[in-house]
């Protein structure tokens, strides 16, 4: 194995963008690195799962993938309410909270819902993941009910209230804080 596909292997990342593997590998000739690239895919040494994106093998993370596409962007939503049992319904869609709405087929399905930029900047409630950001159930359900006024969860319980109040002013809006203000009547025990 040759240092520019060593260098590629040795990281902990599992998807890379082309621009990423230029400066890992120092590959500063242009038609080499396009050239490497292709032959590295041609050879199956590295999969192309999207132009201009690559891994190392078929196990690579979709949600680090899904968070390189289109920068900055967050895993949120559907996909954290989920994970996080809040919501019960199953999505083998991986929901992106992002700077445009787009909606992608890419080794499974892909929507990206846009937010405001004060919003999608603002690293309150966004933990950092193996390769991608995610942001915690309490964000999530904070940017589900900012998009969707009468969204329906399956089990609250597990919400953090204290750390929603907090949350709430990244959003600037008070139709979404008294949105929080009511599901707080409703459903904290």
């Amino acid at each position: 194995m040759d240092n520019f596909l060593l260098k590629i292997y040795n990281s902990k990342q599992t998807v890379f963008s082309s621009d990423e593997i230029a400066i890992l590998t120092k590959e500063k000739n242009l038609n080499n690195f396009k050239s490497k690239l292709s032959y590295y895919v041609k050879n199956k040494s590295l999969k192309r799962v999207r132009k201009g994106f690559f891994t190392k093998n078929e196990q690579y993370n979709k949600k680090e993938l899904a968070t390189k596409i289109y920068k900055p962007s967050y895993v949120s939503f559907e996909t954290v309410l989920r994970e996080e049992g809040l919501i019960f319904q199953y999505y083998e869609t991986i929901f992106i909270a992002s700077y445009l709405s787009r909606k992608i087929e890419n080794d499974g399905k892909i929507v990206y819902r846009k937010l405001k930029n004060d919003i999608l900047l603002n690293k309150n409630g966004i933990v950092e993941k193996e390769g991608y950001f995610q942001a915690t159930k309490e964000r999530a359900f904070l940017d589900m009910i900012y998009l969707y006024k009468d969204y329906y969860f399956d089990n609250l319980r597990g919400i953090d209230w204290e750390t929603c109040f907090d949350l709430v002013k990244i959003y600037n809006n008070k139709a979404l804080e008294n949105r929080l203000k009511n599901y707080f009547k409703k459903y904290a025990r």
